[in-house]
């Protein structure tokens, strides 16, 4: 979940709001690549989930972070809940329960996102290890049940904890137990924005399918191959999903701030304070008549983290949040830039997927986000094997980061990153097929194995 933001900038109109998200377009010589990365600490002797305090807390670990990085840390009060790279742009953060959170500079190719991750996770090793912490890339916790994961001190979660059991079943399991990664993309116009919005969200059941990976809830096989993407069916319906309006005549920035408007508000910041307006109106505080800030008007703080509390399976903000991957090991997290940067950054390519997904109905887009959770490759959408229309898609990006022709060091362009996601389809297996292969086979029925072989 992003940082909270900090501009007190007054806004007092909708068109404002339009504005706002407009000039979020960019040149495409400055497009930039954004990755997130979610990942669970745990202690290496008992495989128990770590709590904030303590000598091996993650206070603690984000101070030791901090010592060897130069980050400047984000406070609440007197708590630490994050670092900040102020020169580069990048950010941990700290999930609700405990998940450690790269949210990665805006970079000009894979290669860079790539590196930037690889620094990233030798450094947290560096710092975890004498701790006796290990960190682990998977979808959903594998291990451990919701009472006991640790609650990290940031008062926005206080406030979506309480509200989420209103609003759905699995809201607390997404706020403590999942993790996901993500890559945040620009767009160059309004015209632009909505094309690699709908290409996104039509395909985004198939990067849920291609990285697959939480078949394991409190030690046994759940029934699923992504439990988080399950879990998404029924967190906030009026804040997640498929957004079917996006592919409307007429989707464009007025129709996102629109919906965005109708989205319940979770809170209101002031200073450190988060003021709790669970279900209330964002037009309220636009109109300046908000019952729990009387006579102020929205600023563009306000605005900005409104929108971070609004989870469709892509998320406009003044780029597009690609967010239907769960998170996985490390190759992993270079494969999803990879494709989504393959086939919304070149034309031909994001052409291409358009053509690929076009024809289908609202219909067939939510029939194949509602199956793929639990049959991964064997869902269909519009009469096709979601593993024939992955092979497809991940072939059209591949050409478009060949197109790209991004080289690295030695001569290597983009496409290597990709390679991990074709063993995948080449052997018509998620990740999450193999772990059950693992845990029905040499794991003997345990998950803990996975804590060694799958840990950063």
């Amino acid at each position: 979940m992003a940082r909270d933001q900090i501009d007190t900038q007054l806004i007092e109109s909708r068109d404002e709001l339009v504005a706002w998200f407009e000039e979020g377009s960019k040149a495409p010589n400055r497009f930039r690549i954004g990755t997130e990365h979610e990942k669970f600490p745990f202690t290496l002797d008992g495989l128990r989930p770590i709590p904030y305090e303590g000598p091996g807390g993650i206070r603690a670990l984000l101070e030791g972070m901090q010592q060897l990085n130069g980050w400047e840390p984000i406070m609440e009060g007197e708590t630490i809940i994050g670092l900040a790279d102020t020169i580069g742009g990048g950010a941990i953060s700290l999930e609700p329960g405990g998940q450690f959170e790269l949210s990665g500079a805006p970079l000009t190719s894979i290669h860079e996102t790539c590196a930037e991750v690889n620094s990233h996770l030798e450094q947290v090793r560096e710092v975890a290890t004498p701790f006796g912490l290990g960190f682990l890339g998977l979808g959903m916790s594998p291990k451990w049940t919701l009472a006991e994961t640790p609650v990290m001190p940031k008062g926005r979660y206080r406030i979506m904890a309480n509200y989420m059991p209103k609003v759905g079943t699995h809201g607390l399991d997404m706020m403590f137990r999942t993790c996901t990664v993500q890559v945040n993309l620009d767009f160059a116009s309004e015209p632009d924005m909505v094309k690699k919005l709908r290409v996104g969200l039509a395909l985004q059941p198939v990067a849920t399918a291609l990285f697959a990976n939480s078949p394991f809830t409190e030690g046994k096989p759940n029934g699923f191959l992504s439990f988080r993407s399950e879990i998404w069916r029924d967190t906030d319906n009026n804040r997640a999903g498929m957004m079917p309006f996006a592919f409307e005549d007429g989707m464009g920035f007025e129709r996102y701030v629109d919906y965005a408007l109708d989205v319940p508000m979770y809170f209101i910041k002031r200073g450190d304070s988060y003021i709790d307006v669970a279900g209330s109106s964002f037009r309220d505080l636009l109109a300046g008549r908000h019952a729990a800030v009387p006579g102020e008007t929205a600023t563009v703080s306000d605005w900005a983290n409104h929108l971070s509390t609004i989870f469709p399976e892509v998320r406009l903000k003044r780029y597009l949040e690609m967010r239907g991957a769960d998170g996985g090991p490390w190759r992993k997290l270079c494969a999803l830039p990879a494709l989504w940067t393959g086939l919304l950054y070149d034309e031909v390519s994001l052409d291409a997927a358009w053509e690929l997904a076009k024809g289908w109905s609202a219909e067939e887009r939510q029939a194949a986000r509602d199956e793929v959770p639990r049959l991964g490759y064997k869902a269909t959408i519009a009469g096709r094997s979601m593993l024939d229309v992955a092979r497809d898609v991940v072939a059209i990006a591949r050409d478009g980061l060949k197109r790209r022709d991004m080289r690295d060091s030695q001569g290597r362009d983009e496409t290597r990153f990709l390679d991990t996601l074709d063993e995948s389809l080449s052997a018509g297996k998620t990740p999450a097929d193999l772990l059950l292969e693992r845990y029905h086979g040499a794991w003997g029925g345990s998950v803990d194995p996975v804590f060694v072989e799958d840990a950063y």
